[in-house]
């Protein structure tokens, strides 16, 4: 989950409210946002769900506060100046990475807070929405360091260049660096370069924006050192470049409308796209930055069926505008709500946000729990009670029980297991993946649970051993025979981390397990790539194959930093039946 680091001084300035730190965690604990602790310089530490990353800045914060205390109502759009810059794309960009977008800031009085706030924002876009700069990449500079070319003699406003560069083409002055390098030598010499670089390396040109000066950004990858920002900077150029236009734009309306919180004016930049150039579906010529409003419809009665409140029209409305959204309705045989949802709630996919939004204005403490009016009481099911007494098992065989994300990257399933997709081995079958994620580390389902554990002990290297960990958990792969193709299981996972584990221990616990449970357990000796050969067998329950048993290989050790010998299982939890 993104946690964003919060000033408490800061968020009294931006919401006008003189609240104590614990008042303000309670106003914050209703929006969703949850106290994680402090930082070292007395910031707070908030998380919140991926989904409202117009929150990622004590300004997104602020606002949502405001929202939630009365102070601001409906939708509101940051007032904007006509361009007077242009961003030209020439056909030269590289054609992996096409879309620009962008906006000059004005009358900005940016203090040491608001600069932190505005980095701060920057990377966390970065690692969310722009998926650690693949998708999309934000450089921010001083315009007064941005020497503009002349559009032409009727025009007299300014221009740079969104271009292909060679590799070992014009230099610049990379930031923290006072050398002149090439963008190859930046991905060679430069610490930022060489993180970055598998972004760009494998293109023929590099995406490079100039000035009448030369290159001044070499985008995803670092900005120049001539237009850097600091607390002088009054004005500031944003572009935005990216393999998606909407997700530019999304990510350029939240920076906007952050600054806009500071007191900032946002000027508008046209983009232009030359002959030849990839342009997005909105056209070769654009207006930017993006503030159109989005529209949906929720019906009155799904309002009230979802929250189980009665509410009368008005009500309703009242509650949309103190979330930050405006509503309309008709009346008729059932009244329809027609919802104006502003540009930096990239959240809002479908009625339903709508009706959340209205359950977070009404309070979702003042809603009563009631039974359902039907004529059952509802009561375990079967799997859940089988889940609860094998982890009931589990713990009493000295492992700490677990509950990890069933969403993980195709890196940690496969690659540093030492596994491939496709494999006939445990955890081998075709992932279910996302189609558009939000981050690069939770991209599929996890089509086996050892996985989840072994990272647990690579983020626990600093905590005392021995570590002895079990989860209880869902795994899924494609499967055409399946109705929905795909197959859904719950797994039993365990891992020992121990100077002196070995297979024997691991198998020790299992047979233990399968003891408990009354079935018979085998465990004829198998190959499995994340194991060590002759140290691994397989789980055979009741004659059936239904899992793996060993300890795990060096290679996966050493991809995971982890020092001890490490020995686990992994197999179905049906076989426990």
């Amino acid at each position: 989950m993104p946690v964003v680091d919060v000033s408490l001084e800061e968020l009294q300035r931006l919401t006008g409210e003189e609240k104590s730190e614990e008042e303000f965690k309670e106003d914050l604990f209703a929006l969703g946002l949850e106290y994680e602790g402090e930082t070292e310089d007395g910031k707070m530490q908030l998380e919140f769900g991926p989904d409202r990353l117009d929150r990622l800045s004590v300004e997104g914060v602020a606002r949502s506060l405001r929202y939630q205390y009365g102070s601001d109502r409906g939708v509101t759009i940051p007032k904007t100046n006509d361009a007077d810059w242009t961003i030209e794309v020439d056909a030269s960009v590289p054609d992996e990475r096409p879309y620009v977008t962008g906006a000059i800031v004005r009358g900005l009085d940016l203090d040491e807070a608001g600069l932190e706030s505005l980095i701060q924002l920057q990377e966390k876009l970065h690692a969310t929405m722009g998926r650690k700069r693949a998708k999309g990449a934000i450089g921010i500079h001083d315009l007064a360091m941005v020497k503009g070319e002349v559009l032409d003699e009727t025009n007299a406003g300014n221009s740079i260049t969104y271009r292909g560069v060679d590799p070992d083409g014009d230099r610049f002055v990379p930031l923290d660096s006072d050398a002149e390098l090439t963008p190859g030598e930046v991905l060679e010499r430069h610490a930022t370069g060489r993180k970055y670089a598998d972004l760009v390396s494998e293109y023929e040109r590099y995406p490079a924006i100039y000035d009448e000066l030369g290159l001044f950004s070499f985008p995803p990858v670092i900005n120049g050192r001539r237009t850097e920002v600091d607390t002088e900077s009054r004005e500031l150029l944003v572009e935005l470049t990216g393999t998606d236009q909407w997700t530019i734009d999304r990510m350029c309306t939240i920076i906007c409308y952050a600054l806009s919180a500071r007191g900032a004016t946002i000027e508008e930049v046209d983009v232009e796209y030359a002959d030849g150039a990839q342009t997005p579906d909105d056209g070769a010529s654009l207006v930017r930055p993006d503030f159109s409003v989005d529209r949906k419809t929720v019906s009155h009665d799904r309002i009230e069926s979802m929250l189980g409140v009665e509410l009368d029209a008005d009500e309703v409305v009242d509650l949309f505008e103190r979330s930050g959204l405006d509503a309309t309705y008709t009346l008729g045989d059932a009244v329809e709500y027609e919802v104006e949802i502003p540009p930096y709630r990239v959240d809002v996919l479908h009625p339903l946000d709508l009706v959340d939004d209205v359950g977070r204005a009404y309070g979702f403490n003042e809603l009563e729990p009631k039974y359902p009016d039907v004529s059952t009481v509802g009561g375990r099911h079967e799997r859940s009670r089988l889940e609860n007494v094998a982890r009931s098992s589990l713990v009493g065989l000295g492992f700490e029980d677990l509950l990890n994300f069933h969403m993980i990257s195709a890196a940690e399933n496969y690659d540093r297991m030492r596994l491939a997709e496709g494999d006939d081995a445990l955890g081998g079958g075709a992932a279910v993946t996302i189609t558009e994620p939000y981050s690069e580390d939770y991209t599929m389902l996890r089509t086996w649970a050892l996985p989840s554990l072994v990272m647990v002990l690579e983020n626990n290297t600093h905590r005392s051993y021995p570590q002895d960990l079990a989860e209880i958990g869902l795994v899924a792969h494609e499967d055409d025979a399946e109705p929905t193709r795909v197959h859904e299981g719950r797994h039993v996972a365990g891992v020992l981390a121990r100077h002196d584990a070995t297979y024997e221990d691991a198998k020790a616990r299992l047979a233990a397990l399968c003891r408990d449970f009354d079935v018979n357990l085998e465990t004829p000796a198998t190959d499995h790539p994340s194991f060590i050969p002759g140290r691994a067998a397989d789980v055979v329950v009741d004659g059936d194959p239904v899992g793996v048993v060993g300890e795990f290989h060096p290679e996966v050790l050493v991809e995971h930093d982890l020092e001890l010998p490490v020995a686990g299982f992994e197999f179905e939890l049906d076989a426990l039946r």
